[in-house]
């Protein structure tokens, strides 16, 4: 766990709960079968406690994130932004000192989830749909957000609520000189992007941790960090066959200033087989996805189901160099089951991967989805009719391997 937070330096995290967490599947990518309790253990530490190498906090969107980049996080904490302003204003204006009072509870009595302080600021009328938070949760987002306290995740995935001292060993961000300036962060989250992808054209490596955020950090200055990157010696640039840009190409070797840095390297043969979530940094920005990958993907969860082409929440299939299939998956826990919604072969491929036949394709899955419902826990595979490979699916996952 801490050597995947360490290569790539971000794990995004999500609520969606139809396969698996979405902070498990990129490990279960790298990793195979383990057990989802080492997960939590490595990213949260003990049940509401904190984690001794991890932290929380908005990388690449929601993330934990190796400790040591705390630093160059902490400009991201401190800078206004129209959305910390709004939120600080309409709080004060509706609950004054409401911040002040939750942040200075949470000092004392952390870790505290939400609940835990409701009382403070009592909703007034009856709670809305799911996204209705209360003034206390609001408040508790905000601190989070501004790195006036830290976060963690307890029974549940509920987030819960901490000192910064308890949990980093530093002070909150307001008060503590611990960050790193706001241009030498930036340089140093574009350098853990080139170290952790290998290669990409700047926007794929800017998307990383997000760095096209907020705006002013566009073309110039993903030119100045590129070229900061190959005046040190930590990249060069390359040509790729059929990318219409040039990109960035990780080498040279770890230094003292940059102990996590690591250079691209050639497999010579690509071997991998699994499952990729969505969330993974493999394929969290599509263009990068189509043009290494040759997989044109959108997560349809947000789609309305008369709309949706391929389903719910498809993984991507990955064997070898190529994304050779989608998979609609559900886990029912309470059946026992794995349920494939849907089931696609991809049509496209990149230039230079070699086209696997439909056979060697649906073997694989195969394989695959019975090492992922183990995983699970789950004992039996059902395969829907939808899609172009499904009726070969169903016949290959009933055969006992």
């Amino acid at each position: 766990m801490t050597q995947y937070l360490d290569s790539q330096g971000v794990l995004q995290l999500d609520t969606v709960n139809v396969f698996a967490r979405a902070h498990y599947v990129p490990l279960y990518a790298r990793l195979g079968d383990y057990p989802l309790a080492v997960a939590d253990h490595a990213l949260w530490g003990p049940a509401k406690g904190h984690s001794a190498h991890a932290f929380e906090h908005w990388g690449h969107e929601a993330t934990v994130m190796p400790l040591e980049l705390l630093p160059a996080m902490h400009h991201r904490m401190i800078h206004a932004r129209n959305w910390k302003a709004r939120t600080r204003d309409r709080l004060e204006a509706e609950r004054p000192g409401l911040i002040d009072e939750v942040r200075e509870r949470v000092e004392a009595e952390g870790p505290v989830v939400a609940g835990d302080l409701e009382h403070l600021a009592p909703r007034e009328g009856v709670r809305g749909t799911w996204w209705d938070r209360s003034h206390v949760k609001v408040a508790l987002e905000y601190l989070f957000i501004t790195g006036e306290v830290a976060a963690s995740r307890g029974a549940h995935f509920a987030r819960t609520y901490d000192s910064t001292e308890r949990a980093w060993g530093l002070p909150r961000a307001s008060v503590g000189g611990w960050g790193l300036s706001e241009a030498d962060a930036q340089q140093q989250l574009f350098d853990r992007a080139l170290a952790a992808c290998g290669i990409g054209t700047t926007r794929d490596l800017a998307d990383h941790f997000r760095l096209a955020f907020p705006a002013g950090t566009g073309a110039a200055a993903r030119a100045a960090w590129a070229a900061s990157a190959v005046e040190r010696g930590l990249a060069e640039w390359v040509d790729v066959e059929g990318w219409e840009e040039p990109a960035l190409l990780a080498v040279g070797e770890a230094t003292d200033d940059a102990p996590w840095h690591r250079a691209a390297a050639d497999p010579g043969r690509a071997t991998a087989v699994t499952l990729v979530s969505p969330f993974d940094p493999v394929a969290w920005f599509r263009p990068r996805l189509a043009r290494m990958f040759g997989m044109d993907y959108r997560i349809e969860i947000y789609t309305p189901a008369p709309k949706r082409v391929f389903g719910y929440y498809c993984l991507p299939f990955l064997m070898g160099d190529h994304m050779v299939g989608r998979v609609d998956l559900k886990a029912d826990r309470k059946a026992g089951v794995l349920r494939v919604e849907a089931a696609w072969r991809e049509e496209t491929r990149v230039p230079g991967a070699r086209r696997r036949s439909d056979a060697a394709v649906v073997k694989a899955l195969a394989d695959e989805l019975g090492s992922a419902a183990a995983w699970l826990g789950l004992s039996r595979i059902d395969v829907s009719p939808r899609g172009n490979i499904a009726d070969t699916l169903r016949a290959a996952v009933a055969v006992p391997a």
